[in-house]
């Protein structure tokens, strides 16, 4: 990491709620309770990735708790709050996830993108994108992109955004700061991983 902080970096405002954004840029979902409170829950591969989300939702204010999905997988889940109603309005459009109109990413987000769903994989960093919400796949390239970090769809059993290179992984290393403990594993790396298949 070198010494600068960019303006759109984790570091650079501080954790706030805005931040959960990122985890409805991968697999997060919206809940909401009549038109008085809304929670945030995301289904993730590891139970890892849940526990440090939780902890990163702890850390900008909302409580967030860990158990296991109907489908066995781990599960972090928020309480309902009344902080959390503008995000559910502005990403669900009845049953389905919307990307808010002028939507745009910054590094406190993305880093709770890559804790929920990223992960290096040889000159690549992967993160994957709701196989149910296909329409936010372009615009979530284009806020990408405006970060500096221009990424691809890499379609297969599940649809990700691959960002390749040293130079544009580096950039998200400084977008979205220093691995939380027990997470280097899934962080980028401008030295090529190789993961065993």
């Amino acid at each position: 990491m070198n010494g600068t902080i960019s303006l759109f970096s984790a570091e650079a405002s501080g954790p706030g709620l805005a931040d959960l954004a990122g985890v409805l840029c991968g697999p997060g979902r919206m809940a909401g309770f009549g038109r008085t409170a809304a929670r945030l829950s995301a289904v993730v591969d590891e139970p890892w990735r849940a526990h440090a989300l939780a902890r990163e939702c702890r850390r900008r204010g909302a409580e967030a708790q860990v158990s296991a999905a109907e489908c066995g997988r781990p599960l972090v889940r928020t309480p309902f709050r009344v902080d959390l109603l503008s995000l559910e309005r502005r990403w669900c459009r009845g049953e389905g996830k919307v990307l808010p109109e002028g939507f745009r990413l910054d590094g406190g987000m993305l880093r709770l993108w890559a804790l929920a769903a990223g992960s290096p994989q040889g000159n690549n960093y992967l993160l994957a994108l709701d196989p149910e919400a296909p329409e936010t796949y372009e615009r979530l390239i284009a806020a990408l992109a405006q970060l500096g970090v221009p990424a691809k769809v890499q379609r297969g059993e599940e649809a990700l955004l691959r960002v390749t290179g040293r130079r544009r992984l580096l950039r998200v290393l400084e977008l979205i700061g220093d691995a939380p403990l027990g997470a280097e594993a899934a962080w980028p790396s401008p030295v090529p991983v190789v993961r065993a298949v």
